[in-house]
């Protein structure tokens, strides 16, 4: 993976006045939420782990970040003269050096469709998204949000990260595994419910554990079209690490 040079001007340091007070005062527990908003946390606190280069878990609470969207664990890049990287491993380590046995406070936006909840995350006064934007390590995921555009775009000018190079965005890196993958899927339902000692676990094609997922047959295991699907079903998404 090539060097790459991180710089943290971050213009957004503010976060409620909540989440400040926990972040300067750390909860006894390692997972705490304040100030319930329609039987939901308004903030999330607490000792984040990472599961890929955009969420994290935050005690029982998976948290996908707002705004952004990070290149797959699975996902390689360029460098600028045609070198691959893995910058979807690279992502991942950028957050985790971000959150690592850090406090984090977590400001709750609401939820996605696979009832995650999605949030603006902070860290030492820290906006961790724009961080991962600055950081070329992030596209501002504009589909559903244009916070991280500027920040994106001083990005690309200064070539860093996923910018250096040729890069595919992750959304079409997704579109792509998925199009593989349902061409040997039964009825082109490309999601591998898996069931282990570990319970009921579904894979995305892009995931890191796809490819050594046998579909067998046995063991209650089945394909999915969805996730929301296979989260009905009773099946939760696979972990990155």
């Amino acid at each position: 993976m090539p060097e790459l040079s991180f710089s943290f001007r971050l213009s957004r340091t503010c976060l409620r006045a909540g989440a400040l007070f926990l972040l300067a005062f750390p909860p006894i527990a390692a997972f705490a939420v304040t100030a319930p908003e329609n039987g939901q946390p308004a903030i999330i606190s607490g000792i984040g782990r990472v599961v890929d280069g955009d969420t994290l878990d935050v005690g029982q609470t998976r948290v996908r970040l707002e705004g952004i969207d990070a290149p797959e664990l699975t996902q390689t890049c360029q460098t600028a003269t045609g070198e691959t990287w893995e910058c979807g491993k690279a992502a991942g380590a950028m957050l985790r050096k971000l959150v690592e046995h850090k406090e984090i406070a977590c400001d709750r936006t609401g939820n996605d469709r696979y009832h995650r909840t999605l949030a603006t995350c902070f860290v030492d006064g820290i906006d961790i998204e724009e961080a991962m934007v600055r950081a070329g390590l992030a596209w501002a995921f504009v589909k559903y949000s244009t916070t991280y555009v500027d920040i994106e775009a001083e990005a690309r000018q200064e070539k860093i990260g996923v910018w250096q190079g040729q890069a595919q965005a992750p959304w079409d890196y997704r579109r792509n595994e998925w199009q593989v993958a349902e061409v040997a899927a039964p009825k082109g339902c490309a999601i591998k419910g898996n069931v282990s000692s570990r319970g009921r676990i579904y894979h995305m094609p892009w995931g890191t554990w796809y490819d050594k997922v046998r579909m067998d047959g046995g063991h209650g295991k089945r394909w999915f079209c969805s996730e929301e699907e296979a989260t009905a079903a009773g099946w939760r998404p696979a972990s990155a690490n």
